[in-house]
């Protein structure tokens, strides 16, 4: 069992920056690949970015390639979404997500552990 809490959602005007964090506990965290989905309002959720188990590996959806970047810190059982540039359609509750997976996996089908959720908005 992985436990998945985010934290780091907000309020903030187009262009500007945020950092999303996502602190596992439970079994071994660093076995995982990890990834961050989002839900829009009244739209399903989609794949924004992967990591494989080592950071060695990253994904990326194209509507947010150049702008977000996620990483992940095995010691401190953290990954990190940084989203730069940030659109008004960026605005969703993101969440994050733990797979064991031969790849990174866009599909939230391949993933087994998910947090909560937080909110992001984007005001224009």
């Amino acid at each position: 069992q992985v436990q998945l809490v985010e934290s780091g959602g907000g309020l903030v005007q187009a262009g500007g920056s945020l950092r999303l964090s996502c602190a596992a506990s439970g079994r071994a965290f660093s076995v995982y690949d990890m990834g961050w989905f989002r839900q829009p309002p009244g739209k399903d959720r989609e794949f924004v970015a992967g990591i494989s188990w080592s950071g060695g590996s990253t994904d990326y959806a194209d509507s947010v390639k150049g702008r977000f970047t996620i990483s992940r810190d095995n010691a401190k059982n953290t990954v990190y979404l940084q989203m730069n540039s940030l659109k008004p359609e960026d605005t969703a509750v993101y969440y994050c997500a733990a797979a064991r997976v031969p790849s990174i996996s866009p599909a939230h089908y391949n993933y087994n552990y998910w947090g909560q959720g937080t909110q992001v908005t984007v005001s224009s």
